[in-house]
């Protein structure tokens, strides 16, 4: 892996097939994108609700727009790239469920990171101190948090298979970002892992 990525977007830039052409939704800074360019040849764009952030990338020399995955991914046509990304971001949408169903449908193949709500942690300090947890994966208070759809590992997969989207790969995320793979629906990672990764494919893609 990469060194100078943090080590859940290695693991990402690592599902990416050479010469791709690649989405990154809520890229962030670039960092992502700046690597995946200059490693694989990606042809790639981004999409960005900070402007801040927007700025950066375009520094960066980066084909990024801003924009709200909320609204603005029905403008894209169906099957416009080979990987639609998601890093750490569905949590925050409003429409979690609507937000997968584009880019199942824009991306030949979609990743999505996220952090996982039902880490043994979380569950202990709910129990202990009956108040919602803070933890390094979800690192807010209940009041001032911009994730507003949390959700477990188990929920995502549940998700995912409801929408008739295949999980090709699956790793866990540790509290440092260091992966290892993991059977998508096992109870172990539900309960350890502080987040996950998913590489799925959609039912529109699946002859391809």
């Amino acid at each position: 892996m990469n060194s100078a990525l943090r080590p859940d977007l290695a693991a990402i830039a690592e599902m990416i097939p050479y010469g791709s052409r690649v989405l990154d939704v809520g890229c962030g800074d670039g960092a992502l994108l700046e690597h995946l360019a200059a490693t694989k040849n990606v042809d790639g764009r981004g999409l960005e609700l900070s402007q801040q952030n927007v700025n950066a990338c375009v520094a960066r020399g980066l084909p990024v727009v801003q924009g709200d995955a909320d609204t603005d991914l029905g403008e894209y046509p169906t099957g416009a790239f080979d990987v639609a990304i998601l890093s750490q971001t569905i949590q925050a949408t409003f429409a979690p469920r609507d937000v997968l169903g584009h880019l199942l449908r824009i991306g030949r193949r979609t990743v999505i990171s996220l952090p996982n709500f039902g880490h043994w942690r979380v569950r202990l300090a709910l129990l202990v101190n009956g108040r919602m947890p803070k933890t390094q994966a979800l690192g807010y208070a209940w009041y001032d948090t911009p994730n507003i759809h949390l959700c477990t590992i188990a929920d995502f997969v549940g998700l995912a298979t409801e929408m008739g989207a295949t999980i090709e790969r699956s790793l866990s995320l540790d509290e440092n970002g260091r992966t290892q793979p993991m059977h998508a629906d096992a109870w172990g990672p539900n309960l350890l892992a502080n987040g996950a990764i998913f590489l799925l494919r959609g039912e529109d893609a699946k002859s391809g």
